[in-house]
């Protein structure tokens, strides 16, 4: 018998995945108890911004008491000032005259080109070639890195409100994605200067284990060895633990992760954990033990979004408990510029106290963690803190990863701005024209 497969105790009993999507809201029971103001507002946005929840989520993780302020409601949930206030009156007014389908979907996605669908250049800056021409669904942005966004996971047990890659989930002409596993592993065969591989989404974690298995039980051959590390970008532990616990193939994808780390791989489960309130479930810690039997390690990251886990205590709280479940804390991000950024973002000076005020709480076994980040279009920019060089008042930055591996850890320095909440928002100290980056990096974007 299949070692991960066993009988279950009672509180692990399989249970049904049900979902509800922006046209099913009127159909979730609990949503009676809050005013039905509320609930055309969150049908407003959800006509914008992708809507998926299930009944996991929304009935073992949020305390109805406390909403519309309970963090995983704000997580899951749409509210009103997600939309710029002129695009809300435009969709709520059409909403009113009971309009057809079409043209919703019209407005809609003219409200969408207005959210940045597809920041950093994604589209246009980091896609690979085979033979001149462009791979669909893959990135590469770093010399070492290759990001893959399997058609088949290009949607989530539930959606986060904040997420960057909301794009993905509105309709077949933003989606950004591929089945073509044979050209994947084309491109890594012949790209041995890639080290890692990020299965992402959406979440690969909605795939059938088969499918997943199609995508990587290949990379075991000799010639991928140069591929040391395989990272699997999720929100499955805490959005349905139940895929590693009692789902029908979970034991199988729990073989196939320890096929992989037997044969060498560096498995890095990539959990993206927002509040404490999301890992105190027992499935949740069951899913937790589940997959680090396998040898497969789970590293954690999150932005820092307002509405959400602003606390410092919180993230402080939330460290611990990842350490103490025997998960690495990595990256602390700035929630990027995309979709209902507005709703969500806190100033940069804020965002450094915020994390400084977390990080002194914590153990070294937990400053593990980096950030804040901001994964920007020249690559990920950490925010190191606020000081004053030469009597003038600065940001102190420096590249985690780059577009040109030469800008890591080198040290810059922005004039400080308590509005600026994002890169583009800087300018240099000291009186200087440009950041030491920006000519060669304004070279890759226009080339011509």
């Amino acid at each position: 018998m299949n070692q991960y497969v066993k009988i279950q105790p009672a509180e692990f009993l399989p249970r049904k995945f049900r979902v509800y999507q922006h046209r099913q809201i009127d159909k979730i029971e609990v949503l009676k108890r809050i005013p039905q103001e509320l609930c055309f507002e969150m049908k407003v946005v959800a006509s914008v911004l992708p809507f998926r929840v299930n009944d996991y989520v929304f009935n073992e993780l949020i305390d109805w008491d406390k909403v519309p302020n309970d963090p995983v409601f704000q997580l899951v949930f749409p509210q009103k000032d997600m939309l710029a206030p002129k695009s809300f009156d435009r969709m709520a007014a059409l909403l009113k005259t009971e309009p057809t389908s079409a043209q919703i979907h019209e407005l809609a996605t003219e409200l969408r080109q207005e959210l940045n669908p597809h920041p950093s250049g994604q589209m246009e800056m980091n896609v690979p070639t085979i033979d001149e021409e462009a791979i669909d669904g893959m990135q590469h942005k770093y010399t070492e890195t290759v990001l893959f966004f399997p058609s088949q996971g290009q949607y989530c047990h539930a959606y986060c409100t904040f997420c960057f890659r909301w794009a993905q989930f509105v309709g077949k002409s933003m989606r950004f994605n591929s089945n073509d596993e044979d050209t994947l592993h084309k491109y890594l065969r012949t790209h041995t200067e890639v080290t890692d591989l990020l299965m992402t989404g959406g979440d690969p974690m909605v795939m059938r284990t088969k499918k997943l298995r199609a995508y990587l039980e290949e990379l075991t051959k000799p010639e991928y060895d140069h591929v040391q590390n395989i990272r699997i970008g999720s929100k499955s532990l805490t959005f349905w633990p139940y895929r590693f616990v009692t789902d029908e193939d979970a034991g199988e994808l729990l073989e196939l992760f320890e096929r992989l780390t037997n044969a060498g791989k560096h498995i890095s489960f990539m959990a993206h954990l927002n509040h404490p309130q999301e890992m105190r479930t027992d499935i949740c810690k069951e899913a937790i033990r589940r997959i680090r039997a396998t040898g497969v390690q789970i590293r954690t990251q999150a932005p820092l979004l307002n509405h959400i886990n602003t606390n410092p205590d919180d993230w402080a709280e939330m460290w611990r408990e990842q350490v103490k479940l025997g998960m690495i804390p990595y990256y602390f991000f700035i929630e990027r510029d995309t979709g209902a950024k507005r709703y969500f973002e806190v100033p940069l000076y804020k965002t450094w106290e915020i994390f400084r005020d977390a990080y002194k709480q914590v153990s070294g076994l937990a400053r593990t963690v980096r950030g804040p980040s901001m994964s920007a279009g020249p690559g990920k920019v950490e925010v190191q803190g606020v000081t004053e060089v030469m009597g003038e008042k600065v940001f102190v930055l420096r590249f985690i990863q780059a577009r040109n591996p030469d800008w890591v850890q080198r040290p810059f320095f922005a004039k400080y701005d308590e509005k600026a909440t994002w890169l583009n928002h800087l300018v240099p100290a000291f009186g200087e024209e440009k950041f030491f980056w920006q000519d060669e990096y304004d070279q890759m974007t226009n080339p011509s």
